[in-house]
């Protein structure tokens, strides 16, 4: 019998990409046991992340190609959080500012917040949020926040002009959906497959083709303030949670994969993360005179990470599912260049 996030998974995105990604990826094994026609807000957070993952996966083709061989010799990827970012700037059409474009989502889905980083050399914040039903099993979103306001006036009229189309792809009925999720912690099958497709919608570009005039000021201030003129709200990147993140980054260095040279290392020691470069994205561009051309810019990437497990004020042991702040921009800078 099929549980809860096969079934939405195949009523979505059919039999086939279900039978792939519950092969692929670790699924708590709390969700063995479900309400048959019911959909737990944890269920749908699960759901939703293995449906972002793949979509990195049609993206980078190192992350692709690094998945097929774990599945290959029987192995699961547990995916630890996906990375979005966002900018904290009104007057951007019909998307609400910066982070509430995604945590007006992730809190009817179980989420709250468990850190706030500042990245200062990148001019951004980053905050963290684990789903409470499940932390350590459920993928946590690390979601940042460009302030434009800290760069040039030229600089922040392009951010207006490239954002100020920006559409809401939340809908009317997906609020309501969202209202009642928030309240009950669950929804109807149906209507968890009605909702499901326009969350998925929620992590992408809003905004239309950007001028390249504009993205060339922007790039020149913020590699990260243009790869959100290019990308927009899609995953930055996804995290796989290995045992050894050494150990792996030096399997993929020695199948000439475009690893990360260093391993950035929390300053607890807890906590170590590499990647691999960023995938190479065609992406169009309006020129000054009204055509379209199309330029090669960073698009996604694939990282690894490695949690140790840590004593609380309670003396209970536990994963540490902090960030650094220090990790984060070093990792950043994966996307810096093309």
């Amino acid at each position: 019998m099929k549980t809860n996030i096969d079934t939405l998974i195949s009523i979505c995105a059919g039999d086939a990409k279900s039978h792939e990604l519950m092969n692929l990826l670790h699924v708590s094994p709390k969700f063995s046991v479900w309400e048959e026609g019911r959909v737990s807000r944890a269920e749908l957070a699960q759901t939703l992340n293995m449906m972002l993952f793949d979509g990195i996966l049609q993206r980078v083709p190192s992350g692709k190609d690094y998945t097929s061989e774990v599945t290959a010799r029987g192995g699961k990827v547990m995916l630890d959080h996906g990375a979005l970012r966002t900018v904290r700037w009104f007057g951007i059409g019909d998307l609400p500012p910066g982070e509430a474009a995604l945590t007006r989502i992730l809190k009817p889905l179980g989420y709250q917040l468990q850190g706030k980083y500042p990245l200062d050399r990148l001019s951004m914040t980053g905050r963290s949020y684990a789903q409470m039903d499940d932390p350590e099993n459920i993928s946590q979103f690390f979601v940042s926040e460009l302030h434009p306001e800290r760069f040039s006036r030229e600089f922040q009229e392009a951010v207006t002009r490239v954002l100020g189309d920006s559409v809401d792809p939340l809908t009317p009925g997906a609020v309501s959906l969202l209202n009642e999720l928030d309240r009950d912690g669950n929804l109807s099958m149906q209507q968890a497959a009605e909702l499901l497709p326009v969350l998925i919608n929620c992590f992408d570009r809003q905004h239309g083709i950007p001028a390249l005039s504009d993205y060339d000021i922007l790039k020149s201030e913020s590699a990260e303030m243009a790869w959100i003129a290019t990308e927009g709200n899609v995953f930055n990147h996804a995290t796989d949670r290995v045992a050894d993140v050494f150990q792996t980054a030096e399997e993929q260095r020695q199948l000439g994969r475009p690893i990360k040279p260093q391993v950035e290392v929390s300053g607890s020691g807890r906590v170590r993360q590499t990647a691999f470069k960023a995938a190479t994205v065609l992406r169009e561009f309006r020129t000054d005179t009204d055509g379209v051309i199309t330029r090669e810019v960073p698009g996604s990437f694939y990282e690894f990470i490695t949690r140790d497990q840590m004593t609380d004020t309670n003396g209970v042991q536990q994963l540490d599912l902090s960030f650094d702040t220090g990790n984060a921009q070093g990792i950043f800078k994966m996307t810096a260049n093309a």
